[in-house]
């Protein structure tokens, strides 16, 4: 690298010498800050989303890369939040990158001392048989009067807020279906 190579690569040397006396242009930025691009601009696609922390629904706009979350950042046509986010929902990507995510399903026996790997169809079969058998071993089919009541007080739902309002709507839909009548959200507790 040679003594002129240098000078003209210093910012002092280009913002007296160019066009941007000033140096808040051309003159400040380097040949390597010029390579420069922004993470979102390399994303294969964009999808929108609501943040998962609390009940407010900040909307966010989530960067996919080969099948990952590239970043995660507030979405601007949102009534909501309109482009900004808390700390927490700005740094939600570790909810899915994060190195200590468990993404298989663990099980402990009854009186149990340790977790046991399960894959997800066991695991579901399981939770089908259990919610079945609390429904039915509560179910009401009359009361004392005589009157048809056709509920279960075995089961019950305490949703939470972070879930949308279409995933709260299913479930209702779901555990009223199922005779279900303790139907609760955390947001309205």
């Amino acid at each position: 690298m040679g003594v002129r190579t240098w000078i003209e690569g210093w910012p002092v040397y280009r913002q007296l010498t160019g066009p941007d006396p000033l140096g808040r242009g051309a003159a400040s930025k380097s040949a390597g800050s010029k390579r420069l691009v922004a993470r979102t601009e390399t994303a294969d696609r964009m999808a929108r989303s609501v943040c998962p922390y609390c009940a407010v629904g900040c909307g966010q706009r989530v960067f996919v890369k080969d099948e990952r979350v590239i970043g995660i950042e507030g979405d601007p046509d949102s009534p909501i939040s309109r482009g900004r986010l808390c700390p927490k929902g700005a740094a939600s990507e570790s909810l899915v990158n994060g190195p200590l995510r468990q993404t298989e399903v663990l099980y402990r026996r009854p009186y149990g001392t340790t977790w046991e790997k399960l894959d997800l169809d066991t695991a579901m079969d399981m939770i089908v048989d259990r919610v079945l058998d609390a429904r039915r071993r509560g179910w009401q089919d009359k009361d004392e009067q005589g009157r048809t009541l056709r509920r279960t007080m075995g089961i019950a739902s305490l949703g939470g807020a972070t879930l949308d309002n279409e995933e709260n709507y299913l479930i209702k839909k779901l555990f009223t279906a199922m005779g279900a009548i303790q139907v609760e959200n955390q947001a309205r507790i």
